[in-house]
């Protein structure tokens, strides 16, 4: 636990994703995880998405939710995170770096034209 903590306080908002990276890849290790498949990863990925959907759900007033456990759903920040450590596992455990993924597709979206949809 001490070295998590000690790898969490190292984390400033300066990091680059190399190093966010680097770092998910470093607690995942710790916390016993590296050595679940690419599919697990994946389904908890879809997990993870799905609580994201009920946190942004329950923000929107003509969202039927359940008031009764509304205290049970957690923060749209909270799972934009675990989206985004699982996410990163993923890319870790497959050795694809995502700032490259990233910028590589970013590189084709540029030159793609895009259709603006008027609300």
């Amino acid at each position: 636990m001490k070295e998590q903590k000690e790898l969490l306080e190292a984390i400033q908002k300066k990091n680059t994703i190399d190093e966010i990276q680097e770092y998910i890849k470093k607690v995942i290790e710790l916390r016993g995880f590296s050595n679940q498949k690419v599919q697990d990863k994946m389904l908890l990925l879809f997990e993870e998405t799905g609580e994201l959907a009920k946190a942004i759900r329950k923000t929107l007033p003509e969202a039927s939710i359940d008031y009764d456990k509304i205290e049970d759903y957690t923060e749209i920040e909270e799972e934009i995170a675990d989206v985004f450590i699982v996410l990163v596992s993923i890319c870790n455990k497959l050795n694809i770096n995502l700032y490259e993924a990233f910028k590589n597709k970013e590189e084709k979206n540029v030159e793609r034209k895009w259709k603006i949809i008027e609300e």
